[in-house]
């Protein structure tokens, strides 16, 4: 029985073109506004359809992701921030081809403001997206095949956040009794009865975990879906080992799943990353860095015998050992290398509290981040006895090095920053490291920055 294709996503996709259109131009018409001090010009015959066509061209290439059932706050604003970043350059592309004079203030008004209001706008809406279906509204009418355990757990999944929309019809397995699922679980027949069901009623989504030895069943259920609109999710039964995030790649025509997606490996995030570290790092240490090295360095000089700087062998990337460079805050001393600093630690010096409070000490490490030894945002790199300790008390303890270190990172401000009394404190920040890595994004950077930043003006209570 074919289906019509009526789905109200169609309509959030729609709601949500037209409210971007709308604050588009509004955006541009508010920046000329506060650039010329005037609300209307004859030159927006020209310049208004110019940015409706550039924009429709990035909403093609970045489409609308905010029907989507399962996605989260950040993939849409840092989606949305690489849409915009790309109109705007490709709306000067268009100016300068048609020797429109566009000053740069007004572009980064426009662009600011648009990224703003936007930004904004999409964060609502999906907020009322979610409220909708939580009421039942676009919801998508689903049949589960199978009663594996993570089948189960999918079944838990679908039914605890109406805000996902999946309605579940049922169950279809050769046991009867589904005595894993919870109550209110409906069964539906066996797995033979699959099709003839199918053929009766409305489905839109078919979730099955059947082993790949039923392969037999299997591939009537994928073909009759493929034939009549209804999309087919395989769910491999591997949770009962990997409760983790899985990925899936093919090896020429063969399937092959892995455990760790890795943004960073990617040659165009990795550019993207090295040139902000190169470009904030090159501007910090030619602008404020001298000027901060000369009055720190002169206290320090001033207050205890000893270098300027302190320089310590690190583990970096891919296990890779580097001198990172810090103002030294402590009283030369043989311990450094082994030790932490504590909370009351009597090597430190009155001045070397200050500054290591307010992060100060930190500063010099954009030296190693213009080297490319570091990055701005990475996991803290360790001392070398830290890692070969840790490494065989630590489960995946050294997955955290396959990036560069950061000055800060998405551990430390989180909360695990500062001293590390007990297992636990490590562990949880490996985890922090790991979760940076294996979500990395730009806007996620930016966000940690902030933070950073934020946490330094209010004073860190780890930091000693």
């Amino acid at each position: 029985m074919s289906r019509p294709f009526t789905s109200r996503s169609q309509l959030i996709k729609a709601a949500t073109i037209t409210g971007d259109l709308i604050l588009l131009n509004l955006s541009f018409i508010a920046a000329y506004f506060a650039y010329h001090n005037c609300i209307w010009s004859d030159d927006f015959t020209v310049y208004l359809p110019l940015i409706n066509l550039c924009y429709a061209f990035c909403l093609s290439v970045f489409k609308i992701q905010l029907h989507k059932r399962i996605i989260n706050i950040e993939r849409i604003v840092s989606r949305l921030f690489s849409s915009v970043t790309m109109f705007i350059i490709l709306f000067m592309f268009c100016v300068q081809l048609m020797h429109i004079y566009m000053p740069n203030r007004f572009l980064l008004i426009f662009y600011i403001a648009l990224l703003v209001l936007i930004t904004s706008w999409r964060i609502g809406m999906r907020y009322i997206v979610k409220a909708y279906r939580r009421k039942g509204g676009n919801s998508t009418t689903t049949v589960i095949v199978g009663s594996k355990s993570n089948m189960v757990e999918l079944y838990n999944t679908m039914t605890r956040d109406p805000a996902y929309g999946f309605r579940i019809n049922g169950i279809f397995d050769d046991d009867e009794t589904l005595r894993n699922f919870p109550k209110g679980a409906v069964y539906l027949g066996k797995v033979s009865d699959v099709i003839p069901y199918l053929e009766k009623n409305h489905v839109n989504s078919l979730f099955c975990c059947l082993p790949s030895a039923r392969e037999a069943e299997i591939l009537p259920i994928i073909n009759f879906c493929e034939n009549n609109m209804v999309h087919f999710f395989s769910v491999p039964n591997v949770r009962s080992y990997l409760r983790r995030k899985m990925k899936l790649e093919l090896l020429g025509e063969t399937p092959v799943m892995y455990i760790r997606d890795e943004p960073l490996q990617q040659i165009g995030n990795k550019i993207l990353k090295r040139s902000f570290d190169f470009i904030v790092s090159s501007i910090f240490l030619c602008t404020l860095y001298p000027i901060i090295y000369v009055i720190v360095g002169a206290i320090i000089k001033l207050t205890s015998p000893g270098p300027v700087y302190f320089k310590q062998d690190r583990s970096g990337e891919e296990g890779k050992v580097f001198k990172c460079i810090k103002f030294r805050s402590m009283k030369v001393n043989s311990a450094s290398d082994e030790l932490q600093a504590t909370k009351n630690d009597p090597r430190k010096t009155k001045f070397g509290e200050f500054i290591r409070h307010t992060n100060i000490d930190e500063l010099p490490q954009f030296i190693n981040v213009w080297k490319g030894e570091m990055s701005i945002v990475g996991p803290r790199p360790h001392m070398l006895k830290h890692t070969e300790e840790y490494r065989s008390l630590i489960n995946k303890y050294m997955v955290r090095h396959l990036c560069k270190p950061g000055i800060t990172g998405w551990a430390q401000v989180t909360g695990f920053r500062g001293e590390t009394k007990e297992l636990s404190q490590m562990e949880g920040r490996v985890r922090k490291d790991i979760w940076y890595i294996e979500n990395w994004s730009f806007f996620l950077d930016i966000r940690i920055i902030f933070k950073t930043v934020f946490n330094a003006l209010r004073g860190d209570k780890n930091a000693y």
